[in-house]
């Protein structure tokens, strides 16, 4: 399905979503890439004390109304890197890497552009605010503290640590991304024998969670202690709705 149909058959006029952009800033460290990961604030009402990319919502001034979306959504990635981190990144760097809608459950429904970007030279400063701490993690690095429980992270940034996992530096990354189209994540969530799970389109109980054939997955098992991506022909198991 084209990119922009799949958008406008989520984007649901009776629940409207919330526009907002994250910036993956990478870089190259002593033991390959790295991400820039930051600590929300435990106060705040979303997402709160998880470890996150820079982002935040598509404000009115990052546009008019002659502006589209994506471009809204471009402007607050550059805005919102900055005042999160104090970096400054090249607009026409970034490259849209996904887009995240929330399950029909979750409490505030963002629509999210997650955008792609080698790092700005500059040092990374946070106002102890909204954000209360900041690290240079690898990819595999930072789901091994997901995984211990020394963090907690949201399943769009785990479904992204585990892509980015696999590239050895930013050239490589930054190389096979451009060459695909973004990946979009209109997300449910489901009871499995194993826990709950985040499925998407392409899941055998994506459409109905009770009722399905077939062993299609596209999954995100949240099991303890460890979550698992299972994605393509798996063994048949038992799923209900939640």
């Amino acid at each position: 399905m084209p990119f922009q149909e799949w958008f406008d058959q989520h984007d649901l006029a009776d629940r409207p979503l919330i526009p907002a952009a994250t910036v993956i800033l990478l870089r190259d460290g002593d033991a390959g890439l790295e991400t820039l990961m930051m600590r929300r604030n435990s106060r705040l009402s979303f997402a709160e004390g998880m470890w996150v990319f820079p982002g935040g919502k598509v404000d009115d001034d990052d546009g008019d109304t002659t502006t589209d979306q994506y471009d809204m959504a471009l402007a607050a990635a550059v805005r919102e890197c900055h005042e999160e981190s104090s970096l400054v990144v090249d607009p026409s760097k970034l490259i849209y890497y996904s887009h995240w809608i929330p399950p029909i459950e979750a409490p505030k429904r963002f629509s999210t552009w997650f955008f792609i970007t080698p790092s700005p030279e500059g040092q990374v400063i946070i106002d102890d605010g909204e954000i209360t701490d900041h690290a240079w993690w690898s990819p595999r690095d930072t789901l091994t503290l997901a995984q211990n429980k020394e963090i907690e992270i949201l399943p769009p940034t785990w479904i992204t640590l585990f892509d980015l996992h696999l590239f050895s530096s930013v050239d490589e990354a930054m190389r096979a991304i451009s060459q695909r189209e973004p990946r979009a994540y209109a997300t449910r969530i489901i009871e499995t024998d194993n826990g709950l799970a985040a499925i998407w389109e392409g899941d055998k109980n994506y459409e109905n969670p009770i009722i399905s054939s077939g062993n299609q997955r596209h999954r995100l098992v949240m099991a303890e202690p460890v979550w698992r991506f299972e994605l393509g022909e798996t063994p048949t198991g038992t799923d209900k709705q939640r």
